[in-house]
């Protein structure tokens, strides 16, 4: 059987990517290849939401990474881990070489991300569907504590299928939580087929705005429209906001766009590799 490819295409006309998305891109295929192994397109498709956090958005200190007064950010969609590794490691939470110790026995870089394990990593995420409930406790907490410190969650799309999203959903917007942000990597392809298929999310704006929050869409590989959407928060005082971040799975590689065999690799070629770097940059404008 001939794997699922989406054929519905996002309707942004993203920009070309820049220098700095690509070497990004690079530094993930470098961990696929330490490790052999890994959820790439998965990691891709959210690499820009990632960057425009850690660059301009999140308040941090890689040499404290349990600074107090800090925005949390959690990667709730855990099987994006190599772009939140990329993102990290250039951020210098660790050296860049350890990204080729990606999944290695001795690695603090597994295939999901761990809490004090991994510098930065906020969260344990693995099993889907508990991100947005542990952003809620940390939203709550910083409210009790008079704290400024804002919590971001990044979720899959395939991931909100789950119900205790919408528990967790309603919870903030009970609370009023606007120093939360939801940011969904609306990619529409999870893990066996086009989320139409699987679970149909729409009318998903119309969904988030019933259980209270605050909603904005954007071209999520578009580094100036999440710039622009992110520092606009909160977009209501007393709500909580949601950003629907419609993206490409495996954006910025041509031959694995859409693709929904190569949602996860368990073993992979030195040929495939070569062909993985060769795409990053190859025939692309670069912006």
């Amino acid at each position: 059987m001939k794997d699922p490819v989406l054929t519905e295409m996002p309707l942004y006309n993203t920009p070309p990517l820049d220098q700095r998305s690509r070497d990004l891109r690079r530094d993930c295929v470098a961990a696929m290849e330490g490790g052999g192994r890994g959820h790439l397109p998965s990691a891709l498709s959210l690499l820009e939401i990632l960057r425009v956090l850690y660059d301009d958005i999140l308040r941090f200190k890689p040499d404290q990474p349990d600074w107090l007064e800090r925005d949390r950010c959690i990667l709730s969609k855990g099987h994006g881990c190599l772009g939140l590794y990329a993102v990290l490691a250039d951020k210098g939470y660790f050296p860049k070489s350890d990204l080729l110790t990606y999944c290695k026995r001795d690695s603090i870089l597994g295939g999901h991300p761990e809490r004090d394990k991994v510098p930065g990593v906020e969260a344990s995420t693995g099993a889907l569907g508990h991100g947005l409930g542990i952003g809620v406790g940390m939203a709550l907490a910083a409210r009790l504590q008079k704290r400024d410190s804002r919590v971001f969650v990044v979720t899959g799309d395939g991931e909100i299928n789950e119900g205790s999203v919408w528990e967790s959903a309603m919870c903030a917007g009970k609370h009023g939580l606007d120093n939360l942000t939801v940011l969904i990597d609306y990619n529409k392809l999870q893990s066996y087929g086009p989320t139409t298929d699987v679970q149909d999310l729409e009318p998903l704006a119309d969904k988030w705005e019933a259980f209270g929050f605050a909603v904005d869409s954007v071209d999520g590989h578009d580094v100036t429209d999440l710039q622009q959407s992110l520092t606009r928060l909160p977009y209501t005082a007393g709500k909580p906001s949601v950003v629907i971040c419609h993206t490409v799975k495996g954006k910025g590689i041509a031959h694995i766009e859409h693709q929904a065999g190569w949602h996860h690799k368990s073993k992979i070629s030195a040929e495939e590799i070569s062909a993985l770097y060769d795409a990053v940059y190859a025939g692309a404008e670069v912006a």
